[in-house]
């Protein structure tokens, strides 16, 4: 190995360890726990999961607010549950059968998030890969039945997308967000009914 990688790689291992960079990569474990895997992320957009949007132009992000996420504590004692559906135009319940759930913590670029592209429909720009280490991920069964473990206090953003086609009025299948703000104690359960009228 040359003299120039070395001093390269020990140049990095001391800015890794003097906490000068930030982008701490946690693997993924078994249930419900943040990770950072990009075939994983790849299946999941935090900016516009459904294909409607009012523009074409993407509105630009914030920059990533490295001290706001750092102040959050990435494991807890409580445990968000419930179901995800749409509700079609007859009144009727569409299930968000086993699909990806997960938790965003309310910060002021997850704020941005959900004013501008779910609230107001708009294309955002692709988020920060640090995101991903923030998130925390479930799957809904058959019936649409959720649930996070382990969460911490705070609060969130609980985003599903449920697929929907004729019995929502749509020619072909689309996948519809659905979002919803909760607020987490220290322990105990949240229980969620994440739905949308269509």
């Amino acid at each position: 190995m040359s003299k120039i990688v070395k001093a390269l790689i020990t140049a990095l291992s001391l800015l890794l360890l003097s906490g000068c960079v930030h982008q701490e990569l946690i693997l993924p474990g078994a249930g419900n726990s943040f990770w950072s895997s990009g075939e994983e992320n790849a299946t999941v957009d935090v900016s516009d999961l459904n294909t409607t949007v009012q523009s074409e132009q993407a509105v630009p992000r914030i920059p990533f607010p490295v001290e706001e996420y750092s102040r959050l504590a990435r494991s807890g004692h409580a445990t968000v549950k419930g179901t995800i559906s749409v509700l079609n135009a007859n009144g009727e319940r569409i299930l968000g059968k086993q699909t990806r759930l997960y938790l965003n913590p309310v910060t002021s670029y997850s704020r941005q998030w959900y004013q501008e592209s779910y609230l107001g429909g708009r294309k955002m720009d692709k988020a920060d890969p640090r995101l991903f280490n923030y998130l925390k991920f479930t799957t809904s069964d058959a019936t649409g039945h959720f649930a996070f473990y382990g969460v911490p206090a705070g609060r969130y953003y609980v985003i599903g997308v449920v697929r929907c086609g004729q019995e929502c009025g749509y020619s072909t299948p689309q996948n519809i967000r659905v979002a919803k703000e909760v607020s987490v104690g220290s322990s105990g359960t949240v229980n969620v009914e994440l739905s949308k009228n269509l």
